[in-house]
Parts: structure tokens; sequence; C-alpha cells
């Protein structure tokens, strides 16, 4: 009897799947000169999946600043497993000797939170001053002896110079390399770091420059909607750190939307959204009320901000795929 419900449930399921009409969403990317790839899950099944542009479907991608949201999970993890204390944990003791001689007395006062929801107050380590800042020769010294263009806890200021010196912490409380830890932290989820570039002293770069296949992408966005499990149910992030990550912190100075930790939120056709978000237009959405992830690769080396593409693909996913999931249901 089980097994003729279950049956009957899968082939429910299945018509379910085989009537999801994605054309408009293909006609929608082929417009996209610089997309690379398009991958859409469904009640944790793969429904759509295809290159563009002559793109390799199992390339690996340079998933840029989306791996800001990666971070986050590795500190929510690193919390689990008592390295951190917790997000309002100061971190200037764990930096004494990267510190400047004569530090701001605000440095006292940054967080681990802070440096998650971009409101440490110290000037960006990111857009124009990227370059300025990877080229120094500590950049964790950089990062934090930066002038203060906020107060903490204050404005918006993002920097993938925070993620980085989380990114560092991690690796001071670990005494092992982010890099490696991400794999085996995500172990059984489907996600899968394949290169991470690393700063002079080797500390991998919080928030930029790591290697993901789209599949593993979308694996990552999957294993949020899932409430931090994986397909097996072994727990990996807790249910209350995804809560706290996808709760408003504070408003992007890039769009109208919010940020968390390490997560942008935004509402989809009024459907309530997260998505991570990488220079270019790599991106990962989840919008766990439609039991839906989509994952989008692209070239990386346009921006996607001011050149209104990041915008045109939020539209591709709240004209041509939230309402194909909604026909369904």
């Amino acid at each position: 009897m089980r097994f003729l419900v279950f049956s009957l449930l899968y082939a429910l399921f299945s018509t379910q799947v085989s009537a999801l009409d994605f054309t408009s969403m293909d006609k929608t990317s082929q417009t996209f000169p610089n997309i690379k790839t398009v991958q859409v899950a469904y009640k944790g099944e793969i429904v759509w999946s295809k290159a563009y542009n002559k793109a390799n479907i199992n390339a690996v991608t340079n998933i840029k600043s989306a791996s800001k949201s990666v971070m986050s999970a590795m500190v929510g993890m690193a919390i689990e497993r008592g390295l951190f204390e917790g997000v309002d944990q100061k971190i200037a003791p764990l930096f004494i000797d990267e510190l400047p001689s004569n530090p701001d007395a605000r440095l006292n006062d940054i967080t681990i939170g802070h440096l998650l929801s971009m409101q440490a107050g110290l000037e960006r380590a990111s857009g124009r001053n990227y370059g300025r800042w990877v080229i120094s020769d500590n950049w964790v010294k950089a990062a934090l002896s930066w002038p203060f263009v906020e107060e903490v806890g204050g404005e918006m200021q993002y920097s993938t110079g925070n993620t980085h010196l989380l990114s560092a912490i991690i690796m001071k409380k670990s005494g092992e390399h982010t890099y490696r830890l991400a794999n085996k932290w995500f172990r059984g989820s489907g996600v899968k770091i394949q290169s991470w570039e690393t700063d002079p002293q080797g500390i991998p770069m919080g928030g930029n420059q790591v290697g993901m296949t789209p599949v593993s992408l979308l694996a990552f966005g999957e294993l949020y909607r899932r409430g931090g499990v994986t397909k097996t149910g072994k727990r990996l992030i807790s249910e209350q750190w995804i809560k706290e990550s996808w709760t408003p912190r504070t408003h992007s100075r890039f769009h109208n939307g919010k940020y968390g930790y390490g997560w942008f939120i935004q509402s989809f056709a009024n459907v309530q959204g997260y998505f991570g978000w990488g220079f270019g237009g790599q991106m990962i959405y989840v919008l766990p009320e439609l039991d839906l992830t989509v994952a989008i690769t692209s070239k990386d080396n346009l921006p996607s901000g001011r050149t209104g593409y990041r915008d045109l693909l939020h539209s591709m996913v709240s004209d041509d795929i939230v309402p194909v999931i909604q026909s369904i249901q």
C-alpha cells in the first residue's frame, strides 16, 4: 500500500514537472549576450539546465561576490562548531598583530555581525578601491587600516575586505585552510569549491575569486532552500542561522532591496526571495515559498549593476520563471 501511494505521488509530481514550460525564459535568456548558464530546481529536482552563448554547462565559473553568501554559511557553521562565539563577538582581539600602530578606537566596536552585514564602517575594499586593496602586501592589514567612512553599525559599505576578514578569522580559529574547510563542511550537499584565490599570506579571499560549477552553485541554493539539510537529511547549517542571514539588517546601496548576512533580500513577482549576487551576473536565487532555486552564471568581465543586466535577470525570474512554477501549484 505504501509503495502504491509513493508511486501515485511520484507520478503526480512527474506530470507536474513535465508540464513546466520555460519557453519564455529560454527566449529571454537568448537575448543576453553575456549569459552562460541557467539552472532551475523545483522541489529538489532540476527542471531546467541549459548553457548559452557556447558556454559549457559543466565548466567551473568564478562566482565572484556570490561567494559572500558562501562565506556567510561558513560563519554559521563555525559558530555551530564553537569556533566563533557568535555574531556579537568583537574582531579586534582576533587581529592584535594586524591592527594599525595607532588604531582608530572604533575598530574595537566591530563585530562578526557587522562584517557580515557590511556595516563595519570602514572604507570599501571593493569597487574603485578593489585594485588598490589587492595589490597591497597584506590584505588583512590593509582592510583594517583604511579610514572609517561610516559609523560602526551605520550605512552599508559593501566591501570584500569585510568578508576577507571573516575568512582570515576562520583560519585563525580552526588552524585549517578555508578552502579545505569549505569542502569538508559542505560534504554531502553537492556543494564543492573547485578553486579559490589566496592573498599573499595564503588566506583564501573571502567573498571573491571562488570557482564553482553551475550545478554546485545550484546545490548551494538548494541547501538553503531545504533549511540547511542535505537531500539525505543531514544537517549542515542551522535553521536559525538561515533565518538570521535572511533577516534584513541594512539597505543595499546598489538597488532597492535589503541585505542580511551575505544575502540580498527582495520580492520577485510578490514572492519573498533571497539572492547572492556576483560581478558580471553570477546569481543564486532562493524562493522557499515556491520550493524554487535558480542559479545563473554569466561572463565575469562586465559589470551587471550599472549596466542594468542584473535587473534584467531579476525580471526574468519574476516574469518568466515564477509564473511557471505558480501555474502548477
